[in-house]
């Protein structure tokens, strides 16, 4: 079916993006005027041809997701035959980025990864306001500890603790807005939660505490009230509904979170964050290395959301997630990688481009632009730049074994943007300079295995070439080195031609 479609719609070189729904495969074209309508309308297994902002092929459920594959395979094939040779630019990198993203969301589309994702749609609204208290109660701890402005350090911690001791009810008013129940409903069932007048209550045998079970049990406790809030709407008559429902809602809500949620929540909070402290303080380096090198493969696969919850639990019991520091190696290796792509491609001016743009931000924890512009689509690039982020990791898993732990009050920066979030068992000193080097490790590690190991022979061959209709990016007298020999790069005054700043 595949090899029949694709000489009609003018071959692989017409096809610039490849996608299906439930029924329809929908191509991207560079030539509307190839397309041959008729012979394909007339192959027997095509149902029909709808033209939008793509040229879909109607072939019908299940077929399209077998057919679909195939064709883009093939075209895949005929277009690496026609060109065997051709340089990649930056323009190619950041279009396979964009396909391998694409083809991300749609692997995303399973049941677990869309609760995750749901998840991440009720936390990460909070994640400014976290940022925001966070670097807050840092200057407040340093203005404590400095003995300045001693007037001012109590509202300091007004302004930084206000917006954590009422986190639950955010949380339930996100978490009913995502299911599709009255946002302020669940904010209310998770308010039982923080409510002082709680320590009256006693569950399981033992006195309940204000802020028990924290932003898990103010998840379920709104997750509930959702379902209540529907199930009223459906069997309530509409002349009560605005009476019954809501009453119901928060009383049904309100009494399994006292006398259920609070306690099992709390004990799954507590249970999270010994597990953490458990894992560094055991495992140190080695737990520090695997989590800095799978932090990258966990966001290309979108289980990455999951720890979203695991990070706001450890700041609302401790201050600070233990977690984030580590897994923000990942972008120092990805930067030390991008850094030593730049030094290897030194003729590519299209790829050192895209580059030289995206470092700045790489630097500040953003690591799309490099991800998706430049190591995902070489390849094996982005493996190296997991290996740095896993030697960063390392070190500062090392640290906590060792006693120092450090952490972040917020969740969201990453890299240079985390100093100010830094916070842990020690002063912010140690802290920030044992995060610094673990950036510093995840540098090198990545740049020294993406130089060395990051490139075939072949990969270099057919990269390290200037674009078409580019000048080759070599300066002074240096002249170019026979094809498929390597030279060593000339140097570039700072600033200058081929400086990174």
């Amino acid at each position: 079916m595949a090899e029949a479609i694709l000489p009609l719609v003018g071959g692989a070189a017409n096809v610039t993006s490849v996608t299906h729904c439930m029924t329809r495969m929908r191509l991207g074209l560079a030539d509307r005027s190839l397309v041959q309508d008729e012979p394909l309308k007339a192959l027997p297994d095509v149902m029909g041809v709808v033209e939008d902002d793509t040229y879909q092929i109607v072939l019908g459920p299940g077929k399209v997701a077998r057919v679909t594959p195939e064709f883009e395979a093939l075209a895949r094939e005929e277009a690496a035959a026609a060109a065997p040779a051709a340089p990649r630019t930056a323009e190619d990198l950041a279009a396979e980025g964009a396909a391998i993203r694409a083809a991300r969301k749609e692997k995303n589309a399973t049941p677990v990864k869309l609760m995750l994702r749901r998840i991440a749609n009720i936390f990460v609204p909070l994640i400014p306001a976290l940022i925001g208290c966070g670097i807050v109660a840092g200057l407040n701890g340093l203005f404590t500890n400095a003995g300045w402005l001693p007037a001012l350090t109590p509202a300091l911690t007004a302004i930084a603790s206000g917006f954590m001791s009422l986190i639950a009810v955010f949380v339930g008013l996100n978490t009913a807005r995502e299911f599709g129940g009255t946002p302020i409903l669940g904010g209310a069932a998770a308010a039982v939660i923080v409510f002082p007048g709680v320590a009256d209550v006693s569950a399981f045998g033992e006195k309940l505490a204000p802020g028990q079970g924290g932003v898990l049990g103010a998840l379920f406790a709104a997750l509930l009230a959702v379902y209540v809030e529907k199930g009223c709407r459906r069997v309530v008559p509409s002349a009560v509904d605005v009476l019954v429902t809501p009453t119901v809602t928060v009383l049904v809500a309100g009494l399994v979170t006292l006398f259920g949620l609070m306690f099992v929540c709390g004990e799954i909070a507590t249970g999270i964050g010994h597990l953490a402290d458990w894992l560094l303080q055991h495992g140190g380096a080695a737990a520090g290395f695997v989590l800095g090198g799978l932090f990258l493969p966990l966001v290309m696969l979108g289980l990455h959301q999951a720890l979203i919850p695991i990070h706001t639990t450890l700041i609302d019991q401790s201050g600070y997630t233990v977690l984030l520091p580590i897994l923000a190696m990942a972008g120092a290796g990805q930067v030390g990688a991008a850094v030593a792509i730049y030094l290897r491609l030194r003729r590519n001016t299209s790829i050192r481009k895209t580059i030289r743009s995206a470092l700045p931000a790489g630097f500040l924890g953003v690591g799309e632009p490099l991800i998706y512009g430049v190591s995902l689509p070489l390849g094996r690039p982005f493996i190296t730049a997991c290996v740095g982020g896993a030697f960063g990791g390392g070190v500062v898993g090392l640290f906590y074994q060792l006693g120092t732990s450090v952490g972040s009050t917020a969740i969201g920066p990453s890299g240079w943007a985390l100093f100010p979030l830094l916070k842990g068992n020690h002063g912010l000193g140690a802290i920030a300079a044992i995060y610094a080097l673990g950036l510093a490790a995840g540098y090198v590690a990545g740049f020294v295995a993406t130089y060395f190991f990051g490139f075939s022979k072949q990969m270099l061959t057919e990269l390290n070439v200037p674009a078409e209709g580019e000048a080759p990016a070599v300066s002074g007298r240096n002249p170019e080195p026979p094809q498929g020999k390597e030279a060593a790069p000339a140097p570039a005054p700072a600033g200058g031609p081929g400086s990174l700043v």
